[in-house]
């Protein structure tokens, strides 16, 4: 009888949930049978890529973007109660889960209950450091606490000097025992001929979403080329509407959104580290709106800037004729890095 291995990612934005399908596709290919946890658009997104697998509804996080971004940090502590109560409750579930379903390991992307003392755990985490500006200490002690509750912790990223997630993936001293496995993507670049001059891939919590779309629709008025725009929307059923030289999804299954991708010759972006990834992974030219108020967002985008690698700006400062800078950059590229999927799952 084949193993089952749990794989629970956040539901915050879909960077979780996408970094997790490589990791559900070698669950397979090495012979494990893996039962997918989560909730809201991660779940809905899983349930489209995995229909055949099974799926369990968790507690949700309920977690929000304030509006103004100053206010990112009051809101998350505002909401911190409502956290801890999700994730007490995520841990009740999770002992439910594993005497149901006879689980061997879990793998939890980011979600902190989501573990068990009966069967080995790990934590995906990029950030070993969790920047909140002057409380970074505070915020890296407390992520710290709850990563200490799992066997292992799996770094989305190299050990080496060059890599894509810089000081919040590499620390001086982290006592959990850590592993680097390598960037995650579920795409794979084709060398194909540019059909669109410029993709639009949005995701992750609202009010921010909604912003940010609605800018960018706007500005693209002046925008001459030929325009993919993927608002990022998991409903039922996909829709693809044309506005002029504009083409809208609400949303694309990876195979659709990996071939898009490659067909583009720009892309605009938040800077979540997901999209990083995976455009490294496509080396891709790009231009980076961080989230408002998301400290590790805005970092990622300053860092990658600094670096002669993508243009960057705050959401209220874009306009269109910015996209001009991109031709100063070299883009981004991947590392010739594979994931040894085979001896991670070892622990199982």
């Amino acid at each position: 009888m084949k193993k089952r291995i749990l794989v629970a990612p956040l539901n915050w934005g879909l960077g979780h949930a996408t970094r997790c399908i490589p990791i559900i596709k070698a669950l397979s290919a090495n012979g494990f049978e893996t039962i997918i946890a989560s909730d809201g658009v991660a779940l809905s997104l899983l349930k489209k890529e995995f229909p055949k697998l099974t799926h369990v509804e968790l507690p949700p996080y309920n977690v929000t973007y304030a509006k103004n971004g100053k206010f990112f940090k009051l809101k998350l502590l505002k909401d911190s109660p409502r956290l801890l109560q999700a994730i007490y409750n995520e841990k009740k579930a999770i002992e439910s889960i594993v005497k149901t379903y006879d689980i061997s390991g879990i793998i939890s992307d980011n979600r902190l209950g989501v573990y068990n003392k009966a069967v080995p755990s790990v934590f995906i985490t990029h950030q070993l450091k969790v920047l909140s500006g002057s409380t970074t200490w505070l915020s890296t002690k407390i992520h710290e606490k709850f990563i200490k509750k799992f066997n292992v912790c799996w770094v989305p990223d190299t050990s080496d000097k060059v890599n894509l997630s810089g000081k919040l993936g590499h620390v001086d001293t982290f006592e959990i025992p850590t592993e680097y496995i390598g960037p995650l993507s579920r795409f794979e670049k084709k060398e194909v001929p540019f059909k669109n001059d410029l993709m639009v891939l949005l995701s992750g919590p609202e009010p921010q979403r909604t912003l940010l779309e609605d800018k960018l629709l706007y500005e693209l008025k002046n925008f001459n080329g030929k325009v993919v725009f993927v608002k990022g929307l998991m409903q039922p059923k996909q829709t693809k509407k044309q506005f002029n030289n504009i083409t809208v999804y609400n949303f694309m299954t990876s195979e659709l959104l990996e071939k898009t991708i490659n067909e583009s010759a720009l892309v605009i972006s938040r800077s979540g580290y997901t999209t990083v990834m995976d455009l490294a992974k496509l080396n891709k030219k790009a231009f980076f709106i961080p989230t408002p108020g998301q400290f590790e967002q805005e970092y990622l985008a300053t860092r990658l800037t600094e670096e002669g690698l993508v243009p960057s700006c705050q959401q209220e400062k874009f306009t269109i004729d910015k996209l001009e800078t991109i031709a100063n950059f070299k883009g981004l590229t991947a590392f010739d890095f594979e994931v040894e999927f085979k001896s991670l799952f070892n622990l199982f």
